[in-house]
């Protein structure tokens, strides 16, 4: 006798997962569908109230932030894991992604097994993501390609993405020890109308390749030189408005090789901004990060490097907490991956 199941087959797929929030009437945002598949984990706290949301000691139901942890059971992606997330946003919605540690990328005996894993996002107007993990860290003997897609409906929606890896687990001696590291981020804008299919346009595309197998037959650790991680922080939108200026202010006001620091005997006093701003740039010397931002097609893109993962980790946590606009829309808990 055939055994038949009373319940429908399941349509998920290994390794595969989705976020989407959506509104209910009239505009709170709810967490419409949270699914997953082994080996992806998500983990979503109760959502909380923007620090900006409070008026006459009343929180909006319409500024709720919601946020969810992006896990792996194990700890880390095995060889041959392959996950996919997607991700959609409705309007006013404001979604923080997060991780519990650093994505860990374990061996692989085969060099031509690549792990992989590929997000879909889906913004629409007045809707914001903020998405600042823990870094990627490749163990020695890895191959491992991610994508981050992003796609912003008539053009707009706000974004602020950072993508950074590290050069393995330096405390086993471990520095760029990998086969193959790839990663791309794009923005694309996608439209909609009822008589035509979805229309794409490629707002911005980032793409980093890491080949041991590469032309100039120097190995990693050689071609780095002596940095141990390197980043990429993706702003757009009306929410990071703010911030977006922010960085490329501070990026103007960093000293030029051969410029002269001409002193008046009459300069006045310098502001409290422009004292932390002298210790941050002392900081960014002793930790040895590097940096730079840059607007290209509306957004504003900014890489950045140091010698030690904490360097870029206290870098990139102090110019988002100075600023200031993050935690205000998003609150504390968007910055846990940068304390």
């Amino acid at each position: 006798m055939t055994y038949v199941s009373p319940f429908a087959a399941s349509t998920s797929k290994s390794g595969h997962g989705s976020i989407v929030i959506s509104l209910l009437p009239p505009d709170r945002p709810v967490l419409q569908e949270l699914s997953y598949q082994y080996p992806l984990k998500l983990v979503a706290p109760d959502p909380l109230p923007a620090p900006d949301a409070h008026s006459d000691d009343a929180p909006s139901q319409s500024k709720l932030v919601h946020t969810v942890f992006l896990l792996t059971y194990g700890g880390g992606i095995v060889s041959g894991d392959s996950i996919h997330l997607s991700i959609r946003l409705e309007a006013n919605s404001r979604l923080v992604l997060l991780t519990q540690g650093s994505t860990k990328i374990f061996r692989t005996l085969d060099p031509g097994l690549v792990s992989m894993q590929h997000m879909t996002a889906h913004v629409v107007p007045d809707a914001a993501l903020v998405y600042l993990p823990d870094p990627v860290q490749p163990f020695a003997q890895t191959a491992f390609s991610q994508s981050q897609i992003y796609n912003l409906e008539e053009g707009q929606g706000s974004l602020c993405v950072c993508d950074w890896v590290t050069s393995g687990r330096s405390a086993r001696g471990e520095n760029w020890d990998l086969y193959e590291y790839k990663s791309r981020n794009e923005v694309w804008a996608v439209s909609r109308t009822s008589n035509s299919p979805q229309q794409r346009r490629l707002l911005l595309r980032d793409n980093l390749l890491l080949d041991a197998n590469g032309q100039t037959g120097m190995h990693f650790s050689e071609r780095m030189d002596g940095y141990s991680v390197f980043g990429t922080l993706i702003l757009c939108g009306p929410a990071f408005s703010s911030l977006s200026r922010y960085f490329l202010d501070e990026f103007q006001a960093l000293p030029r090789i051969g410029a002269r620091a001409w002193k008046d005997h009459d300069e006045p006093e310098p502001s409290t901004h422009e004292k932390w701003r002298a210790e941050r740039q002392e900081r960014e010397k002793r930790d040895g990060v590097i940096w730079s931002a840059a607007s290209v097609r509306g957004f504003t893109l900014v890489k950045f490097a140091s010698r030690e993962v904490e360097g870029s980790r206290h870098w990139l946590r102090d110019m988002i907490k100075d600023e200031g606009s993050v935690e205000k829309h998003f609150g504390e808990r968007a910055l846990l991956c940068l304390k």
